[in-house]
């Protein structure tokens, strides 16, 4: 039997299942707390505190966290132990239920974590649905997904999360981290990656939602020219229209491209 915890113990082992790998190098930490580089004023939010290998620093940098943590089992560990580090605001949620808009209230907000490989992207995306309220984003990811997040047209992970990122934010891989960082250690490398939301008046898409529904059709179909890709939304003689050969493939396409075939007028 095991034996009890001290109060304010993180006494549960990371679970496989939320997909857990806690950050414990502080050499780490400190290259991630000096990207963000919190002043003062601004309100941090950050995504999935696990034994609180980040915050806690972050705290004693800025004095005020808010962070989003689901696993129960670390809610009142990170409590107790946030208390001689500044004021900890914890909120209990499944970060995918979290209205970043509603959370920020009147004042934009940074965002930073170490998410879980399993869950990266569909967090990326409920992130970016927020870009008007987001300062910046300061994220550890698998390396792997990183790249893919910063590649451009021509490379072979190019694809619809470098276009729907790059679309709406500048997206800057800053470091690798190497599995022996975490615990346990995860079988790939990880990678720190900062996003900064364009301004709303430079990102140039008329439709959000066409704009998306283009880019997944393209890549949707990606060894498919933009003409059988795009069938089903738009037909080659409005690819060409746009400017655009409906000869080449996804890949092919810079973002601005992508921009230029959801702008095109749709025709009855």
């Amino acid at each position: 039997m095991r034996s009890p915890a001290a109060p304010g113990a993180f006494s549960e082992p990371p679970k496989k299942s939320l997909g857990q790998n806690f950050l414990h190098e502080r050499g780490v930490v400190d290259r991630i707390v000096h990207a963000v580089n919190p002043q003062p004023g601004e309100r941090l939010v950050e995504i999935g505190p696990g034994q609180g290998a980040m915050t806690f620093p972050l705290l004693e940098r800025h004095g005020a966290l808010t962070a989003i943590e689901f696993d129960r089992d670390l809610l009142e560990p990170l409590t107790l132990q946030a208390a001689t580090h500044g004021a900890l605001e914890l909120i209990h949620a499944n970060v995918l239920d979290v209205d970043f808009t509603a959370l920020a209230g009147d004042a934009p907000i940074r965002l930073v974590g170490n998410l879980p490989y399993n869950l990266s992207s569909p967090i990326l995306f409920h992130a970016l649905e927020h870009a008007a309220v987001v300062i910046d984003m300061h994220f550890m990811l698998q390396k792997e997904v990183v790249e893919r997040m910063a590649s451009g047209p021509g490379n072979k992970v190019y694809g619809r999360l470098s276009v729907m990122l790059q679309a709406y934010c500048e997206v800057t891989m800053l470091f690798v981290v190497g599995p022996g960082a975490f615990r346990p250690p995860p079988k790939v490398d990880s990678a720190v990656v900062r996003l900064t939301p364009r301004a709303p008046d430079t990102v140039g898409i008329d439709d959000p939602r066409r704009f998306a529904d283009i880019v997944r059709a393209a890549f949707g179909q990606r060894r498919k020219t933009l003409r059988n890709a795009l069938s089903n939304v738009m037909d080659g003689e409005a690819i060409t229209a746009a400017g655009i050969d409906p000869q080449l493939r996804a890949e092919q396409l810079a973002v601005a491209d992508f921009v230029r075939l959801a702008n095109h007028p749709v025709t009855a």
